[in-house]
């Protein structure tokens, strides 16, 4: 087996880091709510705390200015004093009164009194700002939280593809299977072929992209994903593999990237789910184990031989041959 640099990882992470961007690299802070969604689940709960604890201790700090500006901080508060907010003797006292109205608890020991204009606006701006930080930072946790990409954890591709005959003809094989018991809505699959060639112009291309025909013409791509199912490609003169047999498979070098798209039934949200194979992980002569058996009113899937194949009578030549 021969270890190489993937272009999709079998979990289905695309192996492209951007680098060099220079002044391009602003278009993510024009773009800041979607750039804080894609970071890492650590970021975001950094980001998280530090926004507020930031935005608490400065908060905090202004209804201490008041109080300190007034003169409240010093003076005694008897009967006769009215201060701007009343009980607030130092840092502390102001920090308990900022949380107590950022989270409307209202234990009634702190409150603004009527003499203290200043303290009214500061009051109007700390509910403004906390309702657009708490929109914000709740907002991006929730769409986070929300994201379908676990839903492609329960989505199953064989470990190999298969090159046998079916139905006379000889035909690219996995399978796919959903583990779940909600179904995925309009699931639709397609398969890339990732290969390097060059042009007839000279122009060599790393990392050619070549759509391969999974039942596009005949709606066969449209899947009905509650049992494990058998994706085709008909090996033809359209193919890429045309040429193909198994002698020359051993001296290829190519990557089929495999992407499975639907909406997730329970949450309306569009999943994908993808993979590779590459050409040390398709089996010429293999077919697919069945793993649908028929129990007492009800079919069941057997996913301990999910994976498994079995050798087959196939002919080593390609299909040009």
């Amino acid at each position: 087996r021969r270890e190489r640099q993937r272009f999709v990882d079998k979990n289905g992470r695309c192996n492209v880091q951007h680098g060099n961007l220079g002044g391009e690299s602003s278009r993510y802070l024009s773009d800041f709510f979607t750039t804080l969604v894609d970071l890492k689940w650590r970021w975001n709960l950094l980001i998280f705390l530090l926004t507020y604890t930031v935005a608490w201790l400065v908060m905090a700090s202004m209804w201490w200015g008041i109080a300190y500006l007034r003169g409240d901080l010093q003076q005694a508060h008897g009967d006769a004093y009215s201060p701007c907010v009343a009980n607030v003797y130092n840092f502390p006292s102001a920090f308990l009164f900022f949380v107590e109205t950022e989270a409307t608890i209202g234990y009634g020991h702190r409150y603004i009194t009527e003499r203290c204009p200043e303290g009214i606006v500061l009051f109007l701006f700390q509910s403004l700002l906390g309702s657009v930080v708490d929109a914000f930072l709740i907002g991006c946790m929730f769409i986070k939280m929300s994201q379908p990409k676990k839903r492609a954890e329960t989505l199953m591709f064989s470990r190999a593809a298969v090159i046998s005959q079916r139905d006379a003809k000889l035909c690219l094989m996995f399978r796919v299977g959903n583990l779940r018991n909600s179904h995925m809505v309009s699931a639709q699959i397609r398969c890339k072929l990732i290969k390097s060639r060059q042009t007839p112009e000279g122009e060599f291309l790393p990392l050619d992209q070549c759509e391969l025909d999974v039942g596009f013409g005949t709606g066969a791509d449209q899947l009905f994903l509650v049992s494990p199912l058998t994706i085709c490609h008909e090996i033809n003169s359209e193919s890429p593999f045309f040429c193909l047999s198994q002698r020359s498979l051993r001296s290829e070098q190519f990557e089929i990237v495999v992407i499975l798209e639907g909406i997730v039934e329970t949450t309306g949200m569009t999943c994908q789910a993808r993979t590779s194979y590459t050409e040390d992980e398709v089996l010429w002569g293999h077919r697919f184990l069945p793993v649908m058996s028929l129990e007492d009113g009800f079919f069941r899937v057997d996913y301990s031989q999910f994976h498994a194949t079995f050798e087959v009578p196939t002919p080593p030549y390609s299909v040009k041959e």
